[in-house]
């Protein structure tokens, strides 16, 4: 797909590679298309990675996006270069004033902490506050899925004895959904988190609608305001090395951390992972970005409210 992206971000060559299409700033201005404008507000440490993970999967579409990364002014990252921070990465004050047609906000490392406890809560809520006005789809994920349902709904999060960690199979609760188009009667989403949301304290809300969830790692997607909003509790976007990188990283480190389950070649950390669930990253994406995004944003994108 033509996906307009920053020229000389790291994710253009690395998805050329891959045979991925992708168009940078210099070469889409000359094709006279209104594209979608899509910004992505990337709270993971590792930026290139979760830049990558995302920039692949929306290029899933023969639809035009101008992607923008956001990021805090209150929080400075310490694991990516301040020159990457500042060639490819905006504040909220430089965008405050701006539409767009799609928002994405990644998970963050701060699960365990109360949420307002968090150094950047404030900022971050105040985002997602202007989003539900300048923005015509926000997709929640991982913690932002649990801060979100939080901050705009009171849904509590409760701690895990021990970390949601590995691939579990989904069942959606509507499949005729558009997010569900195309899909399977169930799933595999990968999980990496140490809180969890809880099934009763959504379907007691009027305002959000259960979409989908899984006998193990229990609540897996929540829409509300007909796909203006939607929380993803997992990692879709992680690549197959993902949790295994996670894993080899906290062993021996943290006691609540056990191998990733379903995940490796006969349950065997010694074996390459098994990827049973980029069918469905893609095809959820893509639906996001057609059926929640371009069919409902106005062509005039000043129009959003």
């Amino acid at each position: 797909m033509p996906l307009r992206i920053p020229d000389k971000l790291p994710a253009v060559d690395i998805l050329k590679q891959e045979n991925i299409f992708v168009m940078d700033n210099s070469r889409a201005h000359t094709q006279d298309i209104r594209p979608l404008r899509i910004v992505i507000l990337n709270l993971m440490p590792l930026k290139v990675t979760t830049e990558t993970d995302l920039v692949r999967l929306l290029s899933n579409t023969p639809l035009q996006l101008d992607v923008t990364f956001m990021k805090l002014a209150s929080h400075t990252p310490k694991n990516t270069p301040a020159e990457h921070m500042a060639m490819f990465y905006k504040d909220f004050e430089e965008l405050k004033d701006m539409k767009f047609d799609g928002m994405i906000i990644t998970g963050a490392p701060v699960e365990t902490f109360e949420y307002e406890d968090v150094t950047y809560w404030k900022e971050v809520t105040g985002i997602f506050s202007w989003a539900k006005t300048h923005v015509t789809s926000t997709l929640y994920i991982c913690w932002a899925a649990q801060a979100g349902l939080y901050f705009h709904y009171g849904i509590p999060k409760y701690p895990l004895a021990k970390k949601m960690f590995g691939v579990f199979v989904q069942k959606p609760i509507d499949p005729l959904l558009p997010i569900f188009r195309g899909f399977d009667d169930s799933f595999n989403m990968p999980h990496s988190r140490h809180t969890e949301v809880r099934r009763e304290d959504i379907i007691k809300d009027g305002r959000l609608s259960l979409i989908a969830e899984s006998e193990e790692s229990g609540v897996s997607m929540v829409m509300a305001n007909g796909g203006r909003e939607i929380f993803v509790t997992g990692h879709l976007e992680y690549v197959a090395d993902t949790l295994d990188r996670e894993y080899r990283r906290d062993k021996g480190k943290r006691s609540d951390v056990d191998m990733p389950v379903n995940y490796y070649e006969g349950d065997n950390p010694d074996n390459k992972p098994v990827v049973t669930w980029r069918a469905h990253a893609n095809l959820m994406f893509s639906n996001w970005i057609n059926y929640y995004v371009y069919q409902e944003t106005p062509y005039d994108i000043n129009k959003i409210e």
